[in-house]
């Protein structure tokens, strides 16, 4: 089958804290999905040698002085590809959670113009998620109810890190993204600068190595952040860019 997107610039980015035991396997399975892409892992203040272990599996790495967050990282990424002039931009977790093979669906989404940005989303119809704590299942519920409401259409996974966006949506989320926690926040900037933003079901895959960030008590006060972020959101000026 032939993919419009083969020829075209695509550039991966992986935002990465403390993943040594799962960043070469991910970045050999990018190569493998989609030979010739740009892979750029941002080692986000690392204690282990995630950085050391994505350089010798062939990606790009780029290493803030200090840990800067996940939409810090992510930003630090968009921006280097918006520079170079990327013609798609693809965003991973670099804990192995999103599968590369599921890329193409939503690259194809993208490339045919069916959406300017799609999500990998694990509750949509026919997606098939891997084992979730009851507390994080009600939080997400939370966030998809909220962030359904104030992007003014259905968002079933609103926490989902897995994006195919062309290079405007890069570029826009390269000014515009959240610091801490962005994937909700994301949502609704994308909703209100008018881009079509479309989920698509996903399977994804448990953590092989390493754990979570995410404790119990994180996740009581991300709800609490987030939840002001995303209505903040709604209402704050956005850079057009």
């Amino acid at each position: 089958m032939d993919h419009k997107w083969t020829s075209l610039h695509i550039a991966v980015i992986i935002p990465a804290f403390n993943e040594a035991g799962n960043i070469a396997a991910l970045v050999q399975e990018v190569n493998q999905v989609i030979p010739g892409a740009k892979i750029v892992v941002i080692d986000d203040g690392s204690s282990d040698n995630t950085g050391q272990i994505a350089r010798s599996a062939g990606a790009l790495v780029l290493t803030p002085p200090y840990n800067i967050g996940i939409g810090g990282a992510v930003q630090t990424g968009l921006k280097l590809v918006v520079i170079e002039g990327d013609d798609i931009v693809i965003r991973l977790d670099g804990d192995g959670q999103h599968p590369p093979i599921e890329i193409p669906r939503l690259l194809d989404a993208v490339a045919d113009g069916e959406a300017d940005v799609a999500i990998g989303s694990r509750f949509c119809s026919g997606g098939e998620a891997p084992p979730i704590s009851f507390a994080r299942r009600i939080g997400i519920f939370f966030f998809s109810q909220l962030t359904s409401l104030l992007a003014g259409q259905k968002v079933t996974d609103p926490t989902s890190g897995f994006y195919v966006m062309d290079k405007k949506a890069a570029t826009f989320l390269s000014h515009n993204l959240s610091q801490d926690y962005p994937e909700v926040d994301a949502r609704v900037l994308l909703s209100r600068a008018g881009f079509r933003v479309t989920e698509y079901a996903t399977k994804m895959r448990p953590r092989i190595h390493g754990v979570s960030s995410i404790t119990v008590w994180r996740a009581f006060y991300y709800v609490l952040k987030v939840s002001l972020s995303v209505i903040v959101a709604r209402s704050r000026t956005i850079s057009s860019e």
